[in-house]
Protein backbone atom coordinates (compact mmCIF):
# COMPACT_ATOMS: atom_id res chain seq x y z
CA UNK A 1 0.00 0.00 0.00
CA UNK A 2 1.49 3.77 -1.20
CA UNK A 3 -1.41 6.08 0.21
CA UNK A 4 -2.24 7.18 -2.61
CA UNK A 5 -6.07 7.40 -1.67
CA UNK A 6 -5.12 7.69 2.13
CA UNK A 7 -8.20 9.26 4.10
CA UNK A 8 -10.70 9.53 1.14
CA UNK A 9 -13.95 7.81 0.67
CA UNK A 10 -14.00 6.27 -2.75
CA UNK A 11 -17.98 4.78 -3.90
CA UNK A 12 -18.14 1.96 -7.09
CA UNK A 13 -21.17 1.42 -8.80
CA UNK A 14 -21.02 -2.54 -10.04
CA UNK A 15 -18.31 -3.04 -8.35
CA UNK A 16 -19.34 -6.92 -7.93
CA UNK A 17 -17.13 -8.01 -10.86
CA UNK A 18 -14.80 -7.09 -13.22
CA UNK A 19 -13.83 -3.36 -14.02
CA UNK A 20 -15.58 -2.50 -11.07
CA UNK A 21 -14.61 -5.73 -8.33
CA UNK A 22 -10.56 -4.50 -10.12
CA UNK A 23 -11.21 -0.49 -8.83
CA UNK A 24 -12.49 -1.54 -5.54
CA UNK A 25 -9.18 -3.63 -5.17
CA UNK A 26 -6.74 -1.17 -6.40
CA UNK A 27 -8.63 2.10 -4.24
CA UNK A 28 -8.77 -0.66 -1.13
CA UNK A 29 -4.65 -0.86 -1.71
CA UNK A 30 -4.17 2.55 -1.67
CA UNK A 31 -5.93 3.04 1.63
CA UNK A 32 -9.29 4.34 0.70
CA UNK A 33 -12.14 3.32 2.25
CA UNK A 34 -14.26 2.03 -0.60
CA UNK A 35 -18.15 1.02 -0.68
CA UNK A 36 -19.56 -0.66 -3.74
CA UNK A 37 -22.94 -0.28 -4.68
CA UNK A 38 -24.01 -3.66 -6.30
CA UNK A 39 -27.41 -4.96 -6.62
CA UNK A 40 -25.79 -9.07 -6.98
CA UNK A 41 -25.45 -9.90 -3.34
CA UNK A 42 -23.03 -12.73 -3.30
CA UNK A 43 -20.90 -10.78 -5.47
CA UNK A 44 -20.91 -8.11 -3.28
CA UNK A 45 -20.01 -9.58 -0.47
CA UNK A 46 -17.31 -11.55 -1.92
CA UNK A 47 -15.28 -8.68 -2.92
CA UNK A 48 -15.98 -6.63 0.32
CA UNK A 49 -14.27 -10.14 2.05
CA UNK A 50 -11.28 -10.60 0.02
CA UNK A 51 -10.61 -6.62 0.44
CA UNK A 52 -11.21 -6.89 3.96
CA UNK A 53 -8.91 -10.12 3.98
CA UNK A 54 -5.82 -8.38 2.47
CA UNK A 55 -6.26 -5.67 5.22
CA UNK A 56 -8.40 -2.96 3.22
CA UNK A 57 -11.32 -0.92 4.60
CA UNK A 58 -14.52 -1.63 2.36
CA UNK A 59 -17.82 -2.49 2.92
CA UNK A 60 -21.06 -3.29 0.94
CA UNK A 61 -24.32 -1.76 0.03
CA UNK A 62 -27.07 -4.06 -2.20
CA UNK A 63 -28.52 -1.18 -4.63
CA UNK A 64 -29.92 -1.19 -7.79
CA UNK A 65 -29.04 1.80 -9.39
CA UNK A 66 -31.93 2.03 -11.50
CA UNK A 67 -34.17 2.58 -8.94
CA UNK A 68 -33.26 6.56 -8.46
CA UNK A 69 -34.56 7.16 -4.58
CA UNK A 70 -32.98 3.87 -3.49
CA UNK A 71 -29.97 4.77 -5.32
CA UNK A 72 -29.70 8.42 -4.15
CA UNK A 73 -30.41 7.64 -0.66
CA UNK A 74 -27.63 4.88 -0.53
CA UNK A 75 -24.97 7.39 -1.89
CA UNK A 76 -26.14 9.53 1.18
CA UNK A 77 -26.17 7.34 3.56
CA UNK A 78 -23.03 6.62 2.83
CA UNK A 79 -21.35 10.43 3.16
CA UNK A 80 -23.12 10.92 6.61
CA UNK A 81 -21.98 7.44 7.50
CA UNK A 82 -18.67 8.08 6.60
CA UNK A 83 -18.20 11.52 6.71
CA UNK A 84 -17.66 12.80 3.49
CA UNK A 85 -17.65 11.34 -0.09
CA UNK A 86 -14.35 12.04 -2.02
CA UNK A 87 -14.88 9.83 -5.51
CA UNK A 88 -17.86 8.08 -7.22
CA UNK A 89 -16.80 5.63 -10.40
CA UNK A 90 -20.18 5.14 -12.30
CA UNK A 91 -19.34 1.47 -13.56
CA UNK A 92 -22.64 -0.24 -13.31
CA UNK A 93 -24.19 -0.64 -16.80
CA UNK A 94 -26.06 -2.81 -18.77
CA UNK A 95 -26.78 -3.31 -22.21
CA UNK A 96 -28.77 -5.66 -24.91
CA UNK A 97 -27.77 -7.31 -28.21
CA UNK A 98 -30.03 -7.81 -31.61
CA UNK A 99 -30.28 -5.83 -34.73
CA UNK A 100 -32.34 -2.80 -34.80
CA UNK A 101 -35.31 -3.74 -36.29
CA UNK A 102 -35.48 -6.35 -33.88
CA UNK A 103 -34.79 -4.00 -30.93
CA UNK A 104 -38.17 -3.39 -28.45
CA UNK A 105 -38.48 -0.16 -27.01
CA UNK A 106 -38.45 -1.72 -23.46
CA UNK A 107 -34.82 -3.20 -24.91
CA UNK A 108 -33.96 0.08 -26.42
CA UNK A 109 -34.89 2.17 -23.02
CA UNK A 110 -32.90 -1.07 -21.17
CA UNK A 111 -29.34 0.31 -22.53
CA UNK A 112 -30.30 3.39 -20.58
CA UNK A 113 -31.62 3.07 -17.08
CA UNK A 114 -28.86 2.12 -15.91
CA UNK A 115 -26.25 3.34 -17.72
CA UNK A 116 -27.22 7.09 -18.40
CA UNK A 117 -30.20 7.70 -16.22
CA UNK A 118 -27.82 6.03 -12.99
CA UNK A 119 -24.92 7.82 -14.05
CA UNK A 120 -26.72 11.19 -13.89
CA UNK A 121 -28.33 10.19 -10.57
CA UNK A 122 -25.23 8.91 -8.96
CA UNK A 123 -23.33 12.13 -10.21
CA UNK A 124 -25.85 15.00 -9.42
CA UNK A 125 -26.07 13.65 -6.15
CA UNK A 126 -22.46 13.13 -5.60
CA UNK A 127 -21.71 16.86 -6.85
CA UNK A 128 -24.35 17.98 -4.25
CA UNK A 129 -22.29 16.48 -1.45
CA UNK A 130 -19.05 17.40 -2.80
CA UNK A 131 -19.70 21.05 -3.05
CA UNK A 132 -21.73 21.24 0.40
CA UNK A 133 -18.18 19.59 1.74
CA UNK A 134 -16.16 22.10 -0.05
CA UNK A 135 -12.95 20.57 -1.03
CA UNK A 136 -13.98 19.29 -4.36
CA UNK A 137 -13.95 15.71 -5.65
CA UNK A 138 -13.64 13.45 -8.06
CA UNK A 139 -15.73 11.54 -10.66
CA UNK A 140 -15.17 9.04 -12.75
CA UNK A 141 -17.38 7.74 -15.54
CA UNK A 142 -16.68 4.63 -17.48
CA UNK A 143 -17.91 4.74 -21.30
CA UNK A 144 -16.73 2.19 -24.19
CA UNK A 145 -15.30 2.29 -27.27
CA UNK A 146 -18.52 1.70 -28.44
CA UNK A 147 -19.36 5.10 -27.75
CA UNK A 148 -16.74 6.23 -29.95
CA UNK A 149 -17.67 4.20 -33.19
CA UNK A 150 -21.11 2.71 -34.03
CA UNK A 151 -21.41 -1.57 -33.16
CA UNK A 152 -23.43 -3.37 -35.13
CA UNK A 153 -26.39 -5.20 -33.25
CA UNK A 154 -25.63 -2.51 -30.13
CA UNK A 155 -27.54 0.56 -31.20
CA UNK A 156 -29.02 1.12 -27.60
CA UNK A 157 -25.45 0.60 -25.90
CA UNK A 158 -23.68 2.35 -28.31
CA UNK A 159 -25.97 5.41 -27.77
CA UNK A 160 -25.83 5.14 -23.85
CA UNK A 161 -22.16 5.48 -24.12
CA UNK A 162 -21.94 8.08 -26.70
CA UNK A 163 -24.19 9.97 -24.02
CA UNK A 164 -22.02 8.91 -21.14
CA UNK A 165 -18.47 10.83 -23.08
CA UNK A 166 -20.31 13.78 -23.59
CA UNK A 167 -22.75 14.69 -19.87
CA UNK A 168 -19.17 13.78 -18.62
CA UNK A 169 -17.82 16.95 -20.22
CA UNK A 170 -21.03 18.66 -19.21
CA UNK A 171 -20.21 18.14 -15.55
CA UNK A 172 -16.60 19.03 -15.85
CA UNK A 173 -17.59 22.59 -17.29
CA UNK A 174 -20.04 23.22 -14.53
CA UNK A 175 -18.11 21.22 -11.50
CA UNK A 176 -14.69 22.99 -11.94
CA UNK A 177 -15.33 26.10 -10.31
CA UNK A 178 -15.86 23.50 -7.18
CA UNK A 179 -12.84 22.07 -7.63
CA UNK A 180 -14.86 19.08 -8.77
CA UNK A 181 -13.57 16.88 -11.28
CA UNK A 182 -15.00 14.58 -14.36
CA UNK A 183 -13.26 12.12 -16.29
CA UNK A 184 -14.43 9.08 -18.41
CA UNK A 185 -12.14 6.10 -18.71
CA UNK A 186 -12.86 4.94 -22.27
CA UNK A 187 -12.42 0.92 -22.13
CA UNK A 188 -11.82 -1.33 -25.52
CA UNK A 189 -12.40 -5.25 -25.43
CA UNK A 190 -11.53 -6.23 -21.40
CA UNK A 191 -11.96 -9.38 -19.76
CA UNK A 192 -14.68 -9.20 -18.26
CA UNK A 193 -17.46 -11.49 -17.05
CA UNK A 194 -19.95 -10.37 -20.51
CA UNK A 195 -16.86 -11.18 -22.95
CA UNK A 196 -15.92 -14.50 -21.40
CA UNK A 197 -17.78 -16.58 -23.15
CA UNK A 198 -16.66 -15.13 -26.41
CA UNK A 199 -13.61 -15.09 -25.72
CA UNK A 200 -13.54 -18.67 -24.04
CA UNK A 201 -14.07 -19.70 -28.23
CA UNK A 202 -10.34 -19.65 -29.09
CA UNK A 203 -10.65 -18.92 -33.23
CA UNK A 204 -13.43 -15.89 -31.74
CA UNK A 205 -10.62 -14.56 -29.11
CA UNK A 206 -7.89 -14.67 -31.60
CA UNK A 207 -10.12 -12.61 -34.52
CA UNK A 208 -10.72 -10.11 -31.75
CA UNK A 209 -7.24 -10.07 -30.92
CA UNK A 210 -6.76 -8.65 -34.57
CA UNK A 211 -8.72 -5.82 -34.15
CA UNK A 212 -6.58 -4.45 -31.32
CA UNK A 213 -3.27 -2.76 -32.00
CA UNK A 214 -1.24 -4.58 -29.20
CA UNK A 215 -2.86 -7.43 -30.34
CA UNK A 216 -4.54 -8.61 -27.08
CA UNK A 217 -7.51 -8.17 -24.70
CA UNK A 218 -7.23 -5.63 -21.69
CA UNK A 219 -7.71 -7.09 -17.94
CA UNK A 220 -9.74 -5.45 -15.66
CA UNK A 221 -6.74 -4.36 -13.59
CA UNK A 222 -5.52 -2.31 -16.38
CA UNK A 223 -8.63 -0.19 -16.37
CA UNK A 224 -8.09 0.23 -12.90
CA UNK A 225 -5.13 1.72 -13.11
CA UNK A 226 -6.19 4.31 -15.20
CA UNK A 227 -9.14 4.60 -12.92
CA UNK A 228 -7.07 5.38 -9.85
CA UNK A 229 -5.24 7.90 -11.70
CA UNK A 230 -7.92 10.30 -12.38
CA UNK A 231 -9.89 9.39 -9.22
CA UNK A 232 -6.31 10.54 -7.32
CA UNK A 233 -5.33 13.97 -6.29
CA UNK A 234 -2.19 13.06 -9.28
CA UNK A 235 -4.50 13.93 -11.33
CA UNK A 236 -6.11 17.48 -9.90
CA UNK A 237 -5.88 19.76 -13.19
CA UNK A 238 -7.32 16.64 -15.49
CA UNK A 239 -11.13 17.68 -15.78
CA UNK A 240 -13.25 16.85 -18.66
CA UNK A 241 -10.93 14.21 -20.20
CA UNK A 242 -11.65 11.07 -22.15
CA UNK A 243 -9.21 8.52 -21.85
CA UNK A 244 -9.01 5.42 -24.07
CA UNK A 245 -7.76 2.32 -22.15
CA UNK A 246 -8.18 -0.39 -25.06
CA UNK A 247 -4.96 -1.04 -26.07
CA UNK A 248 -4.72 1.37 -29.67
CA UNK A 249 -8.39 -0.24 -30.46
CA UNK A 250 -9.35 3.44 -31.24
CA UNK A 251 -6.18 5.12 -32.35
CA UNK A 252 -5.69 2.97 -35.54
CA UNK A 253 -7.51 1.71 -38.59
CA UNK A 254 -6.72 -2.12 -38.35
CA UNK A 255 -6.06 -4.14 -41.37
CA UNK A 256 -5.41 -7.26 -39.85
CA UNK A 257 -7.20 -9.28 -42.91
CA UNK A 258 -5.22 -7.52 -45.75
CA UNK A 259 -1.75 -7.24 -44.83
CA UNK A 260 -1.57 -10.41 -42.17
Amino acid sequence: MTGRLEGKVALITGGGSGIGAATAHRFAAEQATVVILERRKEMLEGVVAAIRARGGKAEGVQVDVRNEDEFVSAINGVAQRLGHLDILVNNAMAFSVGPLEGTSTSDWHGNFSTTVDGTFWGTRTAMQLMRQQGNGGSIVNLASTCGLFGAANMSGYSASKAAIINFSRAVAAEGGVHNIRCNVVIPGIVETPPMVEMLSNEKARRNTEKLIAMRRVGQPMELANAILFLASDEASYVNGAALSVDGGRAAALIMSNVFD
